[in-house]
């Protein structure tokens, strides 16, 4: 039999793999009958030097004395070249005189294994960590080509590591009677990139350029902007992108390395040629057969005139596409582009048409510990119904809100739902969701600081997919991660203790309770506070039943059970105080509704929030309150690439509580997220100089953002805000403040921003406490 040397090419290598594998499969049929049951008598090996018999039958399911079978030895090859040990493999049949046979395997081993890896010149990298960059491991088969495919692997790692003048060579290894891997590296020093900078552009600032871009300068000189070559050749391409998406069709960047004499630093030049913006002069949609063409034509968005923008563009196809979807059908659409004279460009979206489908079966891949309940919940497909296909977009966003499941934009994972066989003529198609479950217990420490409750820290222990019919029935739940885990349930710990406030609470919250659109929330806690006029503990609990009514509408519907302790209250404190003193008990219920279209949950730029609730109180004083705030925003003005967003904010609040409300009941204002320019609790009635509180509250703010920074991450405010607090529905003493401040965003500390606001009263009442400066920073880590 010949030996297959590893100097062969791969071709030849190939195929002496498959005329092993070939000649396995074929034994039996040239020496036996298939008819004929046989036994093993003896597996005998042939050839390895230096894989022990040992490990070799570790890999062989053919045994002595078992009933022989041609499939088993088949994979019994198999395995053994997927340990990559072997050249060559062939077997051989024997038959005995007794009926049985002999097995033998004949193997062509590797003639040289790596018996030394050295990494010379490796300062700055360990050599495990080179071992792993490499895959190259002691004992392992000794392979030219993946020799020098690993040297080129370390210098390109040095590449992305800063060090553009590395070089690695590959001084032993790469023939193949070798038995050493040596690798002579030169690394070079580091180069950060000291500046960055843009010529020729015109469409926007250099600074909102660099915001495109994933190269960074150098902190200080030595921190972080490393230069990395082909990171800076990705940052052109994604800048050409950036401006072919605004109509810049004909746009040329290309990138300049400009090197400081000692070769430590550089500066990135992108020079822009952006060319002509083009204009849209029309758009044209072909292929329209199971509607009107004008019912189509009107969704596209993008109109004449109006400078080209890919994501108009998008959106208009998006429109079509889910105009058939909702009747089931899928069609294929294309975009085009075509330029009749130079500046101009004419969309065309090309529509091949699919017949409807129905929905099959649903199936779902990779929740471990999640429930199927909690995952079909989230899809708004019903086996037998028209397969509507925006509908599978819905549940993607249903499930990622959830929270439970990796989404994940830098590596694409996220949960999936799509039809399987999408291109079957099949009536019935079937959907797959794929989802990956993450980490979704939390144990969170941090700090908060404001000028309303002063420092605090913050302890809490959080569980998103939380089963409170799920308990541990082995230690292995706990080790698991399947103990009270799985059914989408949300349980909230939290300690939050501070100097002038301290709150324990508890939270369970189901989210679909029975499976329905209805959620549950119950929680205790225990709430200390200090005020200026007096000391307020509060213990108690809420049960709150909500229900979503469509995209933007919610109802919820609730009971509150307090008990309100009140103490420290000086002895000339008014009746107000004196009447509350020691222990109060409330039992509340409450109803609310909520209309919420605002296009982001932290720094909305356009939409409003309306929220109205009503809540009477019993116990031990029965009195009702009704609350109603609306807020509004418009976007005034924005850069041409639709960031930089001026947004105008105005917000209105209007409470009234019964005249039998205790104080601790009772309305207040002044402070940050109330009248700036006023204390905490500065603004209301007073008796004896003590703030006792209204039974009417009126306010109002108009507030306008602009953004100074191109990311968009830090921006100012300027602010006017008004109202009242009154004893009755009255207005006799009119607030009005008006201020600066500034908002930072700082991506490591979360994304609600530090606050600070500068606020100087312009009309206040006789006994109103101010304050100028407020602030409000709270972060977790």
């Amino acid at each position: 039999m010949p030996a297959i040397d590893r100097s062969c090419s791969p071709k030849r290598r190939l195929a002496g793999v498959l005329l092993g594998v070939l000649a396995a499969a074929a034994v039996s049929f040239a020496q036996g009958p298939a008819s004929t049951r046989l036994t093993v008598a003896e597996v005998i090996l042939h050839g390895n030097r230096q894989v022990p018999a040992q490990r070799i039958m570790g890999y062989i399911k053919t045994r002595p004395g078992q009933e022989y079978s041609q499939q088993t030895l088949n994979d019994d090859v198999r395995r053994l070249y997927e340990t990559k040990q072997f050249a060559n493999i062939q077997v051989d049949l024997k038959y005995t005189a007794d009926g049985r046979v002999n097995v033998y395997f004949l193997f062509v081993e590797h003639p040289n294994v790596i018996q030394e890896i050295i990494y010379q010149g490796a300062k700055h990298m360990k050599p495990d960590d080179l071992n792993q960059l490499t895959g190259l491991r002691k004992g392992a088969p000794l392979n030219p080509i993946a020799n020098r495919m690993a040297a080129q692997a370390i210098q390109r790692k040095y590449h992305e590591e800063g060090r553009p003048f590395a070089s690695v060579e590959l001084v032993e290894g790469g023939e193949p009677g070798d038995t050493r891997v040596v690798f002579n590296i030169t690394e070079g020093p580091v180069a950060r990139v000291g500046g960055i900078a843009f010529t020729g552009n015109t469409f926007v600032s250099d600074a909102r350029l660099a915001t495109q871009i994933q190269s960074s300068r150098a902190f200080l000189g030595f921190l972080g902007g490393k230069y990395n070559r082909a990171l800076a050749e990705l940052d052109v391409a994604k800048l050409e992108e950036y401006y072919r998406s605004y109509g810049f069709r004909d746009v040329r960047v290309s990138c300049e390395p400009q090197w400081s004499e000692d070769q430590r630093y550089v500066t990135l030049v992108f020079h822009i040629h952006e060319g002509e913006r083009y204009r849209v002069l029309g758009t044209q949609v072909s292929g329209i057969k199971a509607f009107p063409p004008e019912e189509i034509e009107r969704l596209t968005v993008i109109r004449p005139g109006e400078f080209y923008d890919e994501a108009k563009v998008t959106a208009g196809r998006n429109r079509i596409q889910d105009y058939y979807g909702y009747t089931g059908r899928n069609p294929v659409i294309k975009e085009e582009l075509f330029s009749p004279e130079p500046g101009v460009c004419l969309v065309h979206y090309e529509i091949q048409e699919r017949p409807p489908a129905r929905v099959g079966q649903i199936f779902i891949v990779g929740n471990e510990v999640t429930r199927q309940n909690v995952i079909l919940r989230q899809v708004p497909l019903f086996p037998g119904q028209i397969l509507t296909y925006p509908d599978l977009r819905v549940a993607e966003r249903n499930l990622a809100r959830l929270n439970i499941f990796e989404v994940n934009p830098e590596t694409g994972v996220r949960p999936t739902v799509t039809v399987i066989n999408p291109e079957e003529d099949s009536e019935f198609k079937d959907i797959l969701v794929t989802v990956q479950e993450t980490r979704t217990g939390a144990f969170l420490l941090g700090v908060g600081v404001n000028s309303d409750a002063g420092l605090t820290g913050s302890i809490v222990l959080n569980e998103r997919n939380f089963d409170i019919l799920r308990p541990p029935t082995s230690f292995e739940d706990f080790l698991s991660g399947r103990a009270f885990r799985g059914a989408g349930q949300e349980l909230r710990l939290e300690a939050v203790p501070g100097t002038q406030l301290q709150r324990y609470s508890a939270t369970f919250r189901e989210p679909f309770l029975f499976d329905t659109p209805n959620s549950l929330t119950v929680g205790g806690y225990y709430f200390t506070r200090r005020f200026d006029e007096y000391d307020e503990t509060r213990l108690g609990s809420r049960i709150t039943l909500g229900r979503r009514l469509g995209q933007y509408w919610g109802v919820s519907a609730g009971i509150r059970v307090e008990n309100v302790e009140v103490l420290n209250v000086p002895f000339f404190a008014p009746i107000d105080y004196q009447s509350v003193r020691g222990d109060n008990f409330l039992f509340a219920l409450r109803g609310g509704v909520t209309r919420d279209t605002r296009d982001s949950y932290l720094r909305p730029t356009e939409g409003s929030l309306v929220e109205a609730s009503y809540e009477q109180v019993l116990g031990d004083f029965t009195f009702p309150v009704f609350n109603l705030e609306a807020n509004k925003y418009f976007t005034t003005y924005q850069r041409p690439d639709g960031s930089g967003r001026h947004v105008l904010a105005v917000r209105s609040q209007v409470g009234i509580t019964g005249a039998n409300a205790p104080v601790f009941e009772r309305f207040f204002a002044g402070g940050f997220r109330s009248l700036r320019g006023f204390d905490f609790r500065g603004v209301g009635p007073f008796v004896n100089g003590f703030n006792v509180g209204g039974d009417f509250l009126f306010l109002n703010s108009l507030e306008y953002q602009v953004p100074v920074r191109a990311n968009d991450q830090i921006y100012l405010v300027g602010f006017v805000d008004s109202g009242t607090v009154e004893p009755r529905v009255d207005i006799s003493n009119y607030r009005v403040a008006a201020g600066v401040g500034v908002r930072f965003i700082v991506p490591m500390l979360g994304p609600v921003p530090i606050a600070l606001d500068f606020g100087f009263p312009v009309v206040k009442g006789p006994h109103d406490r101010e304050r100028i400066f407020s602030f409000w920073l709270g972060f977790f880590h």
